[in-house]
Order: structure tokens, then sequence, then C-alpha cells
């Protein structure tokens, strides 16, 4: 019998951005603190740290790497570089996709020349209670060129619901519980450029569509193409954009490890002229809002046959998609132990509302969120 791992596609390398918010110690709500955050981490991780479009938010990103414990120290030194930064600055660094406290007034914007067109072109949509202080992680699959991250993207759809669901962590926004696993995800929906990304034949259809929709106005430039995913714009990556940022480093690396082993195992089915599915995208939205509800411990709707499933029982189709490439690489018994870690403890909300459900109080939700500089 052949041995389906001898022809998977190498894994890609990889690389990740989190977000973290930025929140003062005592009341616990958003803080405007990021240059002072910022300029303290650069001494340790240069330019892995910086701003974001808001001034109580910092980014990080790692190198690209070539397996999951490489990525496991890039996240350990960013992580801890942020969180002692924050310390210092007489802050909290919280690996949350919202603000369980928060404040009831607008933002304030990060002063750059790009951020403040995004934030003059949709107003309140960016700064007001309403607008887009969240959180998440992106994960950047290396690929050979534009080409192959439009085929590869066509076939990543169908899945992306499903990993939203396992990174779903933005229960609590402004003192309540929104009803959802992932409120981040139903807040970065009402952006312009937001939804799942087009079915799109090849790397010209892509950009003659974006360039389209810049000179609509509806975008101000290609980098506000906040499809859930996207070719980027200044690497050769696809970037995925569906997970909140994650409060366990654990989530991160079993995100990353099906990310990169199902991304191969589609690579596989391009050159092996496997049609991609075309999926609709009113189905697709209809997966991804049911991921931001539910999150990890209730239903997914499965994009194939439009039926709801049990969301662990997507991962498990996924792991199984995935399997043979990380077998190839020497990573599916790690995956593997890493998604019995997460069946058990359940998703961040989970764990976020069950923090909430012992103590009746959201301040020890934020602690419990808050990342800590000897983690």
């Amino acid at each position: 019998m052949t041995n389906p791992a001898a022809h998977a596609a190498a894994l890609p390398r990889i690389g990740v951005e989190e977000e973290f918010l930025l929140v003062d110690r005592t009341s616990r709500t958003p803080f405007g603190s990021a240059a002072a955050v910022v300029k303290r981490a650069r001494d340790r991780l240069t330019d892995r740290v910086g701003p974001e479009i808001l001034t109580d938010m910092v980014e990080t990103r790692t190198r690209p790497v070539a397996d999951l414990l490489g990525l496991r120290a890039e996240l350990t030194e960013l992580r801890a570089g942020v969180a002692g930064a924050a310390e210092e600055a007489g802050c909290l660094a919280l690996a949350s996709g919202t603000a369980p406290l928060a404040s009831r007034g607008g933002q304030e914007l990060t002063d750059e020349a790009r951020y403040r067109r995004i934030a003059d072109r949709y107003g309140p949509l960016v700064t007001a209670e309403s607008g887009i202080g969240v959180c998440g992680c992106h994960v950047h699959l290396e690929v050979a060129d534009r080409e192959e991250a439009v085929r590869l993207g066509n076939r990543l759809r169908p899945w992306l619901p499903t990993l939203q669901s396992l990174a779903a962590n933005s229960p609590f926004h402004c003192g309540r519980d929104s009803g959802y696993a992932s409120w981040r995800f139903m807040r970065w929906a009402q952006l312009p450029g937001a939804g799942p990304a087009p079915f799109l034949a090849d790397a010209a259809e892509y950009d003659l569509l974006v360039d389209r929709l810049v000179g609509s106005g509806m975008l101000v430039d290609r980098r506000t193409v906040y499809w859930h995913c996207r070719p980027n714009e200044q690497w050769p990556t696809l970037e995925v954009r569906v997970a909140d940022v994650c409060t366990e480093l654990d989530t991160v690396l079993l995100l990353a490890g099906l990310l990169r082993g199902l991304a191969a195992a589609l690579l596989t089915d391009i050159r092996q002229g496997v049609p991609a599915p075309e999926i609709s995208d009113a189905l697709l939205r209809a997966a991804h809002w049911r991921s931001a509800r539910d999150g990890l411990a209730g239903h997914g709707l499965d994009p194939a046959s439009g039926t709801p499933r049990p969301a662990v029982e997507l991962v498990e189709d996924l792991l199984a998609k995935a399997a043979p490439s990380l077998a190839a690489a020497g990573e599916l018994d790690l995956v593997r132990e890493l998604w019995i870690g997460r069946q058990a403890a359940g998703c961040g909300a989970a764990r976020q509302r069950a923090v909430f459900a012992r103590r009746g109080s959201l301040a020890d939700v934020v602690d419990e969120v808050a990342l800590r500089a000897n983690a």
C-alpha cells in the first residue's frame, strides 16, 4: 500500500502576528500607552514589535520559522518582552480578542498618516465604542508566489470557520457577556473590506478586483483588504486572519500546526489537479457566524453540506486532512497532543467564562488573560 505521507508536500515556513490590548493596572480598562511599551520592548525585540491603529494596542511579529518548536521559542520571547515592557510602563498586556472591561468613550488613534486616512474614511467604525479596538492572531504561510497564494486561498476557504472556532477568545466586551465566543470577529466584520475571500481564478483576477475596490473608495489601499485570507502585500505569504489572539501559547501552536499541515495537503491537491471546492460566500458567512457564536463548545457549520455539526468533529476532519503532511514532517504527535489538551480545556472563550463563573469579577478575567513576563 502506498504511504500517503510520501506524497505530501513539504510544510511551508510560517510566521505569526499577535495583537495585544494594553490596560491600566488598577481600573483594568484600555490604556493608551503603546508608545511607551513599544519603546521599551524594542530594546529587546527590535522591529518585531510595533504600534497598531489605536494607542491601547501593540503588535508582535515572529521571524519566519520552519517548525513548531521554533515558533514556540519566538512567541515565548515576544510575549515575555511585551509583558515586561508593559509592566515597566505601568500597565498590563492582554491576550484577549476584546477588552472585558472597557471605557465607554472612543479610543485614541495612533498618530500615523495611514491610520488617519483609515479613520477619516471609516469614521466611528474605527474609533467609537463599536469600533475596531480588537486583537487578532494572523498566521502567514510561505508560498512560492502570488499565483500559489490565490490557489491556496481558494482551497482554504471552507476550512477557516473551523480554525476560527478553535481560537475564539473574546466573549466579554464593555463589562458584559456578548453572547458570542468571538465578539472580536463580529466587530471586525463591520469593516467594509472584511469577509470571506472570494473564489478567484488567479493572481491577475485578484489584483484587478482589489484595484477596483480601491478605486471605488471602499478600500483605503490594498492593505485594507481584510478578507479572512489574503496574499500579503509585503511578504511572499498567504495571510490567514480569522483567529482571535489566544491567551494560551499552546493554542497558537495548535492553530499554526493545523494550518501548516492543511496548507501542505492542499498544495498537494493543487499539484495533483484536484478541483477546488466552490462554496458560496453566503454559506461561508453563515459558517463564520456560527463559529463566532459557538466557538469550540457548540456546533459549526459544515460548508460542504450546509448542515450543523459539532465543532470538535469539524476539527477532527481538518486534522485528518492535515495528518499525512504533519506525519511526514514529524509534527503529527505534537499537534495531536495539543489538540487533546484543547479539547479538555475548551477554547479561550470557555476559559474566560469559567473564570467569571467562579469568581464573579471581570477584573479577575482580565488578570487571567494578562501576559506574564515569566510565563
